[in-house]
């Protein structure tokens, strides 16, 4: 398994309800990311919230050095494979910005995982998070990735890696290219060929026979 693969699982496992509960607000979501491109109010949708919708657009709550720090996150989580792009060019960084604003109760703790990050790149590699190599942020990464093995001093490390896989989870995952990567192809008409020769001898009829 890849790291791809594997972080992906790790989310989708660890998020469980939660990732089903934040990915509700992923019809948000996808209104704003429609509403920000055409400016017009999707059929269905109220007024009020097609109104709150343009707000929380017009707002802006993470710095350009946060939401860089979430993109680069975002691209370690998922990134760009044979299959799918990465995190970011699938709008994931826009995602995170608009449901933490949609969502208040997670300001404070992606804010303040994202100063954590950087403070805890200053002490290891004397600079913000961003900045360090890849190499680095890998390093820094795997020490809060696997909750069961991470030491107790990163705890805060931890749940902060947790939502942000969450929420690069439900983001990615509420887009064409996110539906596209789990080969979801949406409701098909089945295809009825027949009992299958293997049956049909299981069952003790002679398949030529059978049919005439």
């Amino acid at each position: 398994m890849n790291r791809r693969e594997s972080l992906k699982a790790l989310g989708l496992l660890a998020a469980g309800a939660g990732v089903l509960a934040t990915a509700c607000n992923g019809e948000n979501a996808k209104e704003a990311r429609i509403a920000s491109e055409t400016a017009n109010k999707l059929p269905g949708v109220e007024d009020w919230e097609h109104e709150r919708t343009q707000k929380l657009l017009e707002e802006k709550f993470f710095t350009d050095h946060e939401m860089a720090t979430i993109t680069v996150l975002a691209d370690i989580i998922i990134p760009k494979d044979d299959i799918s792009g990465s995190a970011s060019e699938a709008g994931v960084p826009e995602f995170i910005e608009f449901i933490v604003k949609d969502l208040p109760s997670n300001k404070i703790p992606m804010r303040g995982g994202l100063k954590w990050m950087d403070v805890q790149s200053q002490k290891r590699y004397g600079q913000a998070f961003i900045k360090c190599t890849g190499e680095q942020q890998i390093q820094l990464i795997d020490d809060i990735a696997y909750p069961d093995k991470a030491k107790p001093e990163m705890r805060q490390g931890v749940a902060f890696f947790s939502l942000m896989r969450n929420l690069t989870s439900s983001g990615f995952y509420t887009t064409e290219m996110g539906v596209k990567d789990i080969g979801y192809v949406g409701n098909r008409p089945g295809v009825w060929n027949g009992v299958p020769e293997d049956v049909l001898k299981a069952h003790g009829f002679d398949p030529e026979k059978f049919f005439g």
